[in-house]
């Protein structure tokens, strides 16, 4: 079973990406080095896939959609309307704009939709030589996940804080900003992480009885708490304890809480 390697070095992260200090109206996100990148991929492979390549493509019981990459990327067949965002398809797009060739297979689809329609069929093709393809070619390129993930925090940023009142976006935005640059690089792990995990709670979609469990919902959680890794691990384990209480039945999310809770203990330096 190959070995999962995620390296950056100075070069590639200016090639690739400019991830540096975004100034941005409350305060600033730090940069990240590439030691600190390559910990940060290294801990969100963990998170998902307990660095398995074997779970690079994974459809997870319970679910309607496979879960793709050292970040389990969702990715939807044609048609097919989810609740949660979708993924997959943006990191493909994302490939393509810094110049990494797909596989064949992936590049000869006409639409940006997955081929299998349900997990049963998912699961046939495990060894079939497109899915060989699909897990050597995200295993080689994990550097490129990485970025994404990051990236999709920075972009967040413009918008996470639009609809509030000003009062509240105030205190929300001094939180995102304490807790950014907090024990670097654990705070910018704890935000992006999150980010990645439960999203940034902005699109109305994502809420179970009105009520939305992304990074927003965390934040909003954390007022009249100190702005520090330990408040928001404890803010994020009650949003994710509120979202199990709400979820339909039909979904058993209780089963999910106690791997939720524990992957947000890792936020905090031992």
């Amino acid at each position: 079973m190959p070995a999962i390697s995620i390296r950056f070095n100075s070069f590639l992260l200016l090639l690739l990406l400019q991830i540096a200090v975004i100034p941005v109206a409350a305060g600033q996100l730090p940069e990240l080095n590439p030691q600190q990148m390559n910990w940060l991929g290294d801990r969100i492979f963990a998170n998902e896939c307990n660095r398995n390549f074997s779970c690079l493509t994974s459809w997870n019981e319970g679910e309607d959609f496979p879960s793709l990459g050292i970040g389990h990327f969702i990715w939807y067949s044609a048609q097919q309307s989810e609740r949660f965002e979708e993924t997959f398809p943006d990191l493909l797009a994302f490939y393509k704009r810094h110049g990494y060739a797909l596989p064949e297979w992936l590049e000869a689809l006409e639409k940006s939709d997955s081929p299998w329609r349900n997990r049963e069929q998912f699961l046939a093709d495990l060894d079939s030589q497109r899915m060989r393809q699909l897990r050597e070619f995200l295993g080689s390129t994990t550097e490129l996940q990485v970025l994404f993930i990051v990236e999709r925090l920075h972009d967040s940023t413009a918008e996470l804080f639009h609809e509030l009142e000003p009062s509240v976006r105030r205190s929300v935005e001094a939180s995102f900003y304490a807790i950014a640059n907090s024990q670097t690089p654990y705070g910018m792990y704890a935000l992006i992480d999150y980010v990645h995990f439960k999203g940034t709670g902005i699109a109305t979609s994502e809420r179970y009885m009105n009520t939305g469990w992304g990074l927003l919902q965390v934040l909003l959680e954390l007022q009249g708490s100190a702005a520090n890794l330990d408040e928001f691990v404890a803010a994020a384990t009650r949003v994710l304890e509120r979202r199990v209480a709400n979820a339909p039945i039909q979904r058993r999310e209780q089963r999910w809480i106690a791997g939720w809770t524990n992957r947000l203990q890792t936020y905090l330096p031992n």
